[in-house]
């Protein structure tokens, strides 16, 4: 049972181990919890432990150490369909022969529900999604979204606490899962339902998420608001895998409170905020994310320091100037500029002085 002062967990995994052949760990001591109504995605590489961990929650994989409790009771010996878990996958798994409202009333008569209840539960959960009236229709006559929503009613019908959904927008084109995003998140939200939501999409998990758990081999590297996550990554792993980012390597030679001087490997020293090096000598990469660096100096705080950089690449884009530089031997280093009035399109072989805000610059590990 849960102790008081984690009472307001909903979801907890404990130590949680998992090795399918009793000597590789494919997720590594996992402590995490969850309050009641958070919608959390789990974000990472393939074979990053994330589609593991729900499926142990789901109950399809059991833990090989540790406990996972839901509202404080360990589940790691209740079967699936007594866990109370709505599922959502990626390849929706409709049963082909029964028709939409025979695919949704089916958890329902596992759990002995009425025949009138069925029928205005599925009615309701068809609504929710915007598929009423599609009840005699079979799966096979749907579109692919159409089948998506199907597949969310489904999860959702038997009005479960905790929904689980792994991947389910990967089959749709980029339009249709831009607007399924939406009403996911608005879904989710609307009726109070905790949700676990795996991905390797980073858009997908920044803008539908409370907060973001991004795994790489069988931990989680760090778990924020998307906002944190992408302003401040706590790590190398998670500055990368996280949107568009520049690094550059270098020695820290002094850190003094929050600055550190970095000397990069081509001789240049820069301002950086000082994030898992703590030391003058330690090697270092430092992270500036495209849209945080400036050419205009007057934009910047005086005493900064400005890196000289050769354009290799100027790339109309619409909304925004994508230019490619080369920055202290990084040939690919990007700088990303709104399309405003009066805003300079730099010429491919000019040369021009960037710089960035100290706090805008972190100096990650090696």
């Amino acid at each position: 049972m849960a102790d008081a002062s984690r009472s307001d967990a909903f979801v907890e995994f404990e130590r949680v181990q998992k090795s399918y052949d009793g000597e590789t760990l494919v997720v590594k001591d996992l402590n995490l919890t969850l309050p009641k109504g958070e919608f959390l995605t789990m974000l990472g590489p393939s074979g990053s432990g994330k589609t593991t961990c729900l499926m142990m929650l789901a109950g399809f994989e059991t833990a090989t150490h540790g406990d996972i409790r839901l509202g404080g009771v360990s589940i790691n010996n209740i079967p699936p369909h007594k866990r109370g878990i709505g599922m959502v996958f990626q390849n929706y798994a409709l049963f082909p022969h029964m028709t939409i409202a025979e695919n949704l009333s089916f958890p329902l008569e596992v759990r002995n529900i009425g025949k009138s209840e069925r029928e205005a539960k599925v009615r309701r959960a068809l609504e929710m999604v915007e598929m009423g009236g599609f009840e005699g229709r079979r799966p096979a006559q749907l579109s692919g979204g159409q089948q998506q929503r199907v597949a969310l009613a489904r999860a959702l019908v038997f009005e479960p606490e905790l929904v689980l959904m792994d991947e389910p927008l990967g089959a749709l084109d980029k339009q249709l899962r831009e607007k399924m995003q939406f009403e996911i998140t608005r879904l989710a939200h609307d009726l109070g339902i905790t949700t676990v939501y795996v991905t390797h999409d980073q858009t997908e998990a920044l803008t539908m998420s409370d907060r973001v758990a991004v795994f790489n081999d069988g931990r989680i590297q760090q778990l924020a608001p998307p906002d944190e996550l992408y302003e401040e990554p706590q790590n190398n792993f998670v500055a990368q895998f996280i949107g568009e980012n520049n690094t550059l390597a270098g020695t820290v030679t002094e850190i003094t409170g929050d600055r550190a001087l970095v000397q990069l490997d081509s001789g240049e020293v820069i301002d950086a905020k000082p994030v898992n090096v703590s030391q003058a000598g330690e090697r270092t990469r430092v992270s500036i994310r495209p849209e945080r660096v400036e050419f205009k100096p007057e934009r910047l705080p005086a005493g900064a320091h400005m890196l000289t950089a050769e354009v290799q690449e100027f790339i109309y884009m619409g909304d925004t100037f994508r230019t490619r530089l080369s920055v202290a031997g990084n040939d690919d280093f990007i700088m990303k500029c709104r399309n405003a009035p009066g805003q300079q399109r730099l010429v491919p072989g000019s040369t021009v002085q960037i710089g960035w805000m100290p706090d805008d610059c972190r100096a990650l590990d090696a």
